[in-house]
């Protein structure tokens, strides 16, 4: 993958943490002067002292066990990122693009709608890989910027800390996994007031109706 990268012309960083991975991606700058190899953890990556002022894509085939902890740090950077192309386990895509009302729909699909819009372009067979995987995998493309600017969020962190309350327990309504916050009562009126039923639960809502909720609490 980074040597058709590096074969556009356009400048490439490669991040890679596997010290023998890195000493063969190193072997490439010989015949691509715009390859950069960044050995390292890439949730430790400085994505924006990387682009040094530009807007980048990236690419990747990212480990499953950490992909939403990689989105997360990546999203941290959101200003500098133009798109992402990752091939991730195929559950994962599909709660990266899931909408409301959808059993995939949750926490992981609100923080990635918020920074981007995500399509899942590929399903991927476990054939295609040696050794194959014991999970599917899907390529999913996310799409700078998200639904963020529309809403016009004070704080971001604060946003996602309380969708993560919303969402604490998926099969509890609203009123009930907002109880730390604010009293049934407040909760059903607040529902109410946006047009929701009282039993509302998380899953049910878009972005604009949990980020009004939460401007309302």
């Amino acid at each position: 993958m980074t040597e058709h990268l590096a074969a556009t012309g356009a400048p490439v960083h490669a991040i890679e943490l596997d010290a023998s991975l890195a000493r063969k991606l190193q072997q490439l700058t010989q015949q691509f002067p715009n390859l950069t190899v960044v050995p390292g953890d890439v949730l430790q990556a400085d994505i924006s002292a990387i682009a040094a002022g530009r807007r980048v894509r990236i690419y990747g085939n990212l480990p499953y066990y950490i992909t939403s902890p990689i989105l997360h740090h990546l999203f941290g950077f959101a200003d500098a990122i133009d798109e992402i192309h990752i091939v991730i386990q195929t559950e994962v895509a599909e709660r990266l693009t899931a909408q409301p009302k959808s059993k995939s729909y949750g926490y992981l699909s609100v923080v990635t709608q918020l920074y981007a819009r995500s399509e899942l372009v590929l399903r991927i067979p476990r054939e295609a890989f040696r050794p194959p995987p014991e999970v599917g995998s899907a390529l999913v493309t996310l799409r700078f910027p998200g639904e963020r600017a529309k809403l016009g969020l004070a704080d971001d962190l604060e946003f996602l800390d309380f969708v993560k309350l919303c969402f604490a327990q998926k099969r509890k309504t609203l009123v009930n996994n907002l109880r730390s916050m604010a009293s049934p009562g407040r909760v059903r009126e607040t529902l109410e007031h946006l047009g929701l039923r009282p039993d509302a639960r998380a899953e049910q809502l878009g972005l604009s109706l949990l980020a009004a909720l939460h401007q309302q609490l």
